[in-house]
């Protein structure tokens, strides 16, 4: 049986050698996209992934310049915490739908966040903050207990609208902010190649 279904995909011998060709071609271009697309770095909690795409320059400025920057990174706030696979989940949907839309140059002029992306910053900003919420004598003085009736009607940021990314989410909010350039994806060889040739 197993030898049937293997038969079925092995080509007649005219086509083995088109066959190979189109797949070493499809293996080398999902290569390079997963190169170009610097694939690894979303595996890890380097905030600096977030600028591989320009567009999220000004969320990456407000952010290095708030209280949260030595305390979270992006993915602290923005991905879920409860269990590993859920978190790795989110971020791959939440990085595909961002890499089409970027790729096809969908993305609208103001950043808007989600709503399943807005309940998990809202659990996260618990899940910090949980000592200065639960705690009665902060909570009262602070009037996030008055609020917590209402808690599933509205988030943190309905009043801390400024944390982390200040009053207005752009450059022009942080006017010496340094947002780190992306590397060159050509390779040195290719790039040394290059400059020789228009010598």
């Amino acid at each position: 049986m197993i030898k049937k279904i293997l038969f079925f995909f092995i080509p007649p011998d005219k086509w083995k050698i088109p066959v190979i060709i189109m797949l070493a071609i499809f293996c080398g271009f999902s290569a390079y996209s997963i190169y170009i697309s610097r694939f690894s770095s979303y595996l890890g909690e380097n905030p600096k992934t977030c600028v591989n795409c320009h567009i999220m320059a000004p969320q990456y400025a407000t952010w290095s310049h708030s209280s949260h920057y030595n305390h979270a990174t992006c993915n602290d706030c923005h991905v879920p915490h409860n269990n590993i696979l859920n978190k790795y989940y989110f971020k791959a949907k939440d990085g595909m739908r961002h890499a089409a839309i970027f790729t096809i140059r969908g993305e609208p002029q103001v950043i808007q966040i989600k709503k399943v992306s807005k309940d998990a910053v809202q659990k996260n900003c618990e899940r910090c903050h949980e000592h200065l919420i639960n705690n009665d004598r902060i909570a009262e003085n602070t009037n996030c207990k008055k609020y917590k009736p209402i808690a599933a009607e509205r988030y943190c940021w309905d009043c801390h609208r400024e944390v982390p990314h200040g009053k207005i989410n752009s450059l022009s909010s942080t006017p010496n902010a340094r947002v780190p350039l992306l590397e060159s994806p050509v390779p040195d060889w290719l790039n040394n190649l290059i400059s020789k040739e228009k010598k």
